[in-house]
């Protein structure tokens, strides 16, 4: 069994679907700095994908600085380093627009965005998941 959820869907990279559900778990608490992350072997056959599918995917978190692989060990959950607030911001900015520009696009108004945004962000609270899966 898989420490995080994921349902592969058709029509995008299941690389991708496994990085945000991966990123997802990190980001909500299910996974926390030091878990043990499956093996790219582990993943591939709990997926039902390919080895080099699971690996692209564990190599795209390792360079987003989530997952640190331990010759030996194994490869562990990272532990975030501290971003300067204003870094944050602008690395943002560019999926900022882009969702300000789809919601437009559909007809939202920026209460409704807001209201969306803060919905997203309450689910993902760690802090209201409670206990985390060990």
């Amino acid at each position: 069994m898989l420490p995080f959820r994921i349902e592969l869907v058709p029509g995008v990279p299941v690389y991708e679907q496994l990085v945000a559900a991966v990123t997802r778990a990190i980001v909500s608490g299910d996974l926390a700095p030091g878990d043990a992350f499956p093996s790219v072997r582990a993943l591939s056959q709990a997926l039902r994908i390919n080895p080099n599918t699971a690996q692209k995917a564990v190599a795209q978190l390792t360079t987003l600085g989530l997952l640190q692989v331990h010759p030996g060990v194994g490869t562990r959950v990272a532990q975030p380093p501290p971003a300067p607030r204003a870094a944050s911001t602008r690395e943002l900015r560019p999926a900022a627009a882009d969702l300000v520009l789809e919601a437009r696009r559909r007809g939202l108004s920026l209460p409704d965005l807001q209201d969306l945004l803060e919905a997203e962000w309450q689910r993902l609270e760690p802090s209201r998941r409670g206990t985390r899966r060990d």
